[in-house]
């Protein structure tokens, strides 16, 4: 057996260049008690929180592979619950030394997550997804409680109503036009609101009023009235009122359309946000225009109505009867509207001291701003508008997609080229250092000395960089058509550039004298011209030959010097995208739209083997200097390392969410940097960890494996087909039955030779337990809250019985463990109560388990009593003792500032009535 070939392992550091992705949603958060400076923003698939005063990075929250699809921050910004397009729903805490570490993972739907909203206290957390259904969460025991099923398309949006009645309610909308009203208590929808013509889109609450804004540009507004249950009501109208009649008998709340606010504008109601204090009212369709709407106080309301009934007198110039009635529009004052300068994504409001709103918009240009303009009722002209840009974060990434990346020469630096301008960044602390203004830019490299970079762009012409000056040096009007490769010469001292006219064009690297200094030129020295569009050059290190990658998807090699025919590369299908050759000149790789990579021999232009690297078109490829390996990207976001010598692929790294569209190696070889549609750049390291080829294959084989569930994907129970379980069957929760199934095996095998030699099993000793008892509660302990369910529903009814014959040790031995023991005996009896309760040997055996529970929860329940008014009794003493009044500042400095709001809304009210 030969010796195995081993590599070093490539690993990704980070990903740079994007602000905000427009998937998702934008939330203001709190970092340091600090209010209205930190935003949580999604990034691809992780969540950055941005300080927008210092315009940089604070906190940074990850995951691998999915992107976040929406996110919220709970009413005590402590935590932040993030949402994923593979159904999972993780909740961050903001405060902790461990932030990165999500408190717990939720796999809550199929397909994305759509909406995430938590209640008034935190407490619970609605999801929504694009699998049509919803899932309520309770947050402190990190487990679902309902899942409610009834829409005939994607969740758009979803609330908890807390006001008007006691019922636990959840309003929720769909693309199916219909608004639900939801009761958690026995998961059925009591309600529907079908008057909605188009998708409704998203909904908001203020006070009594729900606004929903649907496809149209009017948004309809329903007044919420508690239901008077005091009208007796015969068999037929109760029936009757089933149907979409005002009188509804068994809803607890009614629901009248009150009106419609008119949006100024274009396209459907795309996000509907309320501030926190419900004064305040501001949504944006798909254009670029934020409206924004002042709710009114019950005495602004009586003035505005008095004001327009005085109004409508003398005008009609008569005592005619006139409805004295509040309209909407004497509730809802319409604020000055924002203008962007992009399309925008996602908004969210917050309303400060002095009345002044703030308004967090997050652009489609990949960029956050932040406006605010003042919210009262007071009308102010239109001359003197009170809108204002505080504060734009936009120099941290390009606004448009990153087509091309290159390292400098020193490996030092990056450059990037996008649609609307270059950027230069530091390799190490991935800042932006420079930003240069251009038009679209298809191919960009360092010129030796990095001191310059050339630029082809889509116009065909070829720019002169300075790097230190960030200016535009000399513009060469190069080629008709796009400039799509630029290639330097290895004597360093030219370049070849590729262009779309068929053309192939070789220049000399020059200095000039201009103003007392040299600066960079280009002197067209040579002109090969093709029958086809040119898409990539390439030249051997020994400068001996040329090979040119064509749209007929053949790569011609010429003679350098005399640019007279050598080979022609036949084999791709499609036209060949990217093309590269080995430091010694022996081998050239080629990447097709065929998602092809072939291998050939650059001396007698042999196909050594073609490898199927890529599920789409492979758009860039390069080797890693003094080696055969190259790196690898494609249209399916995947980045690959090969081996050009015996063709294995030796990795493939984490890639971007979309496409690959450019990679470059640094000339150090020691790292790697990509870009994609995603809007990321992202950097990988050489690390010193070698890896073997098998020990990866292996490990991805297994992890394909794992992506599978055994047990298949249904998640219906076999003897209780209506019950709908609010969690999602896992691969972790299956682990979690088996770890069951092994640990009930290893005890009665621990308690057959007990007897003779008691030696404890390997596991038992890893969680450090010595009887059967501990063993068991260890197992329970170890599974995530969010699949305890769907494990025990996996354990075959045998299992049941044994686990439930165990219980009755575990609780006499185990009282610190009494919650976990008590979900787990609640939830078999659920699932499993026909089966046993038909099974006659099972009654001592629940006459036993009723009475310990009883015993057990009455003293748990008495200790906790004790301890909640021992520690008020220990209040009340230290502030009798020291004259003090605990917890005392926070209310008070609430207090203060309710107090100065309430006084300023007096004066500017007094003002006006003058």
């Amino acid at each position: 057996m030969g010796l195995t070939k081993q590599y070093l392992a490539y690993r990704a550091i980070d990903s740079f260049n994007i602000i905000a992705s427009g998937r998702a949603n934008v939330n203001f958060a709190i970092v340091d008690k600090t209010e209205g400076r930190y935003v949580a923003a999604p990034a691809a698939e992780n969540v950055i929180v941005w300080d927008l005063r210092m315009g940089d990075r604070k906190l940074t929250l990850r995951r691998e592979k999915f992107e976040v699809t929406c996110l919220r921050v709970s009413p005590d910004h402590l935590h932040v619950a993030v949402g994923y397009s593979d159904g999972m729903v993780q909740i961050f805490d903001l405060s902790s030394d461990r932030y990165y570490d999500p408190i717990c993972s939720l796999a809550l739907h199929k397909n994305a997550v759509s909406i995430l909203r938590y209640d008034l206290q935190g407490m619970r957390l609605v999801s929504g997804g694009l699998d049509t259904e919803l899932v309520v969460v309770d947050v402190v025991e990190q487990a679902g409680r309902a899942r409610l099923s009834g829409h005939n398309a994607a969740i758009t949006d979803a609330h908890f109503l807390q006001r008007l009645v006691e019922e636990n309610i959840v309003v929720s909308c769909s693309k199916d036009t219909q608004i639900k009203f939801w009761n958690l208590e026995t998961q059925f929808c009591f309600k529907t609101i079908v008057d909605n013509r188009t998708e409704v889109w998203a909904l908001a609450f203020i006070g009594d009023l729900m606004v929903a804004g649907a496809g149209e540009s009017g948004m309809n507004v329903y007044r919420l009235r508690k239901h008077d249950g005091t009208i007796t009501e015969t068999l037929e109208s109760a029936v009757e009122g089933l149907s979409i009649e005002e009188e509804d008998t068994i809803s607890p709340i009614s629901v009248s359309n009150c009106g419609v606010i008119q949006r100024a504008g274009k396209g459907r109601t795309v996000n509907l946000v309320a501030d926190p204090s419900e004064r305040v009212l501001s949504c944006h369709g798909t254009n670029d225009l934020i409206e924004n709407f002042y709710i009114c106080t019950s005495e602004e309301v009586k003035k505005r109505l008095a004001k327009r009934l005085k109004k409508e007198r003398k005008e009609d110039g008569t005592e005619a009867k006139l409805s004295t009635e509040q309209s909407l529009s004497d509730e809802i004052k319409r604020l000055e509207s924002i203008r962007t300068k992009q399309k925008i994504k996602s908004i969210d409001v917050v309303l400060g001291q002095n009345q002044e709103l703030r308004v967090l918009v997050s652009l489609a240009n990949n960029s956050l701003s932040l406006y605010s303009l003042e919210a009262s009722i007071k009308t102010r002209k239109a001359s003197d508008p009170s809108v204002k840009l505080l504060r734009s974060l936009t120099r941290l990434g390009h606004q448009s997609e990153v087509r091309s990346v290159c390292f400098s020469n020193d490996s030092l630096a990056v450059g990037s080229g996008a649609g609307e301008s270059f950027k230069f960044w530091d390799r190490d602390a991935m800042q932006c250092l420079r930003t240069v203004p251009t038009e679209y830019i298809l191919c960009s490299k360092f010129v030796p000395g990095d001191h310059y970079v050339l630029l082809g762009m889509k116009s065909g012409k070829l720019l002169i960089v300075d790097v230190a000056s960030a200016d535009i040096i000399e513009e060469i009007p190069a080629h008709e058509n796009e400039l799509w490769s630029i290639a330097l010469l290895p004597d360093q001292k030219g370049c070849i550039t590729g262009s779309g006219d068929s053309t192939l064009k070789i220049w000399t690297f020059e200095l000039i004298d201009s103003d007392q200094t040299k600066v960079l030129s280009l002197l067209h020295k040579n002109t090969l011209k093709l029958e086809e569009t040119v898409l990539c050059v390439g030249v051997s290190p020994d400068m001996k030959y040329l090979a040119v990658g064509l749209l007929d998807a053949t790569v011609k090699i010429f003679f350098l010097d005399t640019f007279k025919f050598y080979l022609s590369l036949y084999g791709h299908k499609l036209p060949v995208l990217c093309l590269d050759i080995s430091y010694d000149s022996n081998l050239i790789v080629t990447g097709s739209a065929d998602r092809n990579v072939k291998v050939w021999g650059l001396n007698f232009g042999d196909c050594h083997r073609s490898i199927f690297a890529h599920d789409d078109s492979v758009m860039s490829l390069q080797f890693i200097p003094k080696t055969h390996m190259f790196f690898s990207c494609g249209k399916d976001g995947k980045v690959k390392q090969w081996d050009g010598d015996s063709f294995e692929k030796i990795l493939t790294l984490p890639g971007h969410i979309g496409e690959a569209y450019c990679l470059s190696v640094s000339p150090n070889g020691r790292y790697l940097v990509t870009c994609g549609s995603d809007r990321t750049l992202r950097m990988y390291e050489r690390t010193d960890e070698t890896i073997v080829l098998k020990d990866v294959q292996e490990e991805e084989r297994e992890q394909l494996e794992n992506e599978q569930l055994a047990t298949g994907d249904d998640n219906t129970v076999p003897l209780l087909p209506g019950l709908k379980m609010p969690s999602r069957k896992t691969v972790g929760s299956e682990q979690s039955a088996e770890s069951i199934l092994e640990c009930l095996e290893i005890s009665k095998q621990f308690e057959l030779e007990s007897e003779e030699s008691p030696e404890l099993h390997p596991l038992m000793q890893a969680l450090q337990v010595k009887n059967p008892v501990d063993f068991l509660v260890s197992t329970l302990m170890r599974i995530r809250a969010s699949d305890l369910e769907e494990a025990l529903l996996l354990l075959p009814f045998s299992t049941v019985c044994e686990l439930l014959e165990r219980l009755p040790t575990m609780l006499n031995q185990r009282h610190d463990q009494l919650e976990l023991l008590c979900r787990v005996t609640i939830f078999l009896f659920k699932v499993h109560m026909k089966p046993i309760s038909a099974a006659k040997t099972m009654k001592p055996l629940l006459v036993q388990l009723l009475t310990l529970l009883k015993k057990d929860v009455t003293n748990l329940r008495d200790t906790l009593g004790w301890n909640l008014h021992g520690l008020a009794l220990l209040q009340t003493e230290v502030e009798q003792r020291e004259s003090v009044q605990l917890f005392r500042d926070a209310t008070q400095a609430r207090k203060k500032r309710d107090k100065k709001r309430r006084e300023a809304s007096k004066r500017r009210l007094q003002i006006q009535m003058v």
